[in-house]
């Protein structure tokens, strides 16, 4: 059959930026190894199938595949999807808010509009969960191809999960984030120890531009090597940023994180977080996407 598809780039307004997606809006006659060989297929971080809702309180069902394994949650695939719910009318102009049942849950998604058009989303994302600091600074380095030397004095590296968990490093500068490169065998071995179950989130805070920080995310238990932008990845972002210090509560909800920069894809990820150190109680992420081509795949 001839499967329709459409392909948005995310956290980005410009065409042949940001994070690809390629959205499934008719998913209901797929399998589970169809939904996984379509994703490994099309290659990009993320693929969306998009079903019927199977709960009350929530307006549609939707699963997110890598090209390597199923995601309970992911942000660029969320905002993509709401672009493209909307483009298809499933969204009627105005409306300020659409819940998706995803692996982790209900999950609001908010909207704002310009006339007709969706201008911009915003997900909420689960409360963090942080874990302890991981205790050899050294090892993490060396799994990005840096040195001790390279990283951020004084901050912690720990993991930190809105849904999915991450593991984050600050380093010293953002030519250090230039410069990272990952070492699989060595982040294999960061995996097994529970340290970055899914993935390594790298970021710098520059003091010099627009962006609080400046990011990359490695992948590799999730089938991608580099990923563009991370939704998933900036709600705990945001989280250790305010949890930290390097973010004041006050001005926690106008965060922006520039990711994808090396690989020529720029990607600009708006988080808001509410609360304090100790005390988050809110986690959004948010941005624009931008549809780039319309597509069938023959399955």
């Amino acid at each position: 059959m001839a499967l329709p598809y459409l392909h948005y780039d995310v956290f980005t307004g410009q065409p042949f930026a940001g994070n690809q997606l390629a959205v499934f809006l008719d998913a209901a006659d797929l399998s589970d190894a169809q939904m996984q060989a379509i994703a490994r297929e099309m290659h990009f971080s993320e693929s969306t199938f998009v079903f019927p809702p199977e709960t009350p309180d929530t307006d549609v069902r939707m699963r997110i595949f890598t090209p390597g394994m199923e995601l309970p949650m992911a942000g660029h695939p969320t905002v993509g999807t709401t672009f493209a719910l909307a483009e298809t009318g499933f969204l009627r102009p105005g409306r300020p808010r659409l819940t998706y049942g995803l692996g982790v849950g209900p999950t609001p998604v908010d909207l704002e509009w310009s006339g007709s058009r969706l201008r911009f989303a915003w997900m909420t994302q689960r409360p963090p969960v942080f874990f302890p600091a991981l205790p050899n600074r050294a090892d993490a380095a060396a799994a990005i191809g840096l040195t001790e030397g390279d990283l951020a004095p004084d901050l912690p590296i720990r993991q930190v999960s809105c849904g999915v968990p991450f593991l984050l490093v600050p380093l010293r500068d953002r030519t250090a984030v230039d410069r990272a490169t990952p070492q699989a065998d060595r982040l294999v071995q960061l995996t097994a120890r529970g340290q970055g179950e899914h993935a390594v989130f790298l970021f710098a805070c520059p003091r010099d531009g627009e962006e609080t920080a400046y990011s990359r995310m490695f992948g590799a238990g999730l089938g991608i090597t580099e990923d563009p932008a991370t939704g998933s990845a900036s709600g705990p972002l945001g989280c250790y940023l305010v949890e930290h210090g390097l973010v004041a509560p006050e001005e926690a909800g106008r965060i922006l994180s520039l990711q994808g920069v090396v690989m020529g894809r720029p990607s600009r990820i708006h988080i808001a977080i509410e609360g304090r150190p100790g005390a988050i109680s809110g986690v959004k992420i948010g941005g624009e996407a931008v549809l780039v081509a319309r597509g069938e795949l023959v399955v």
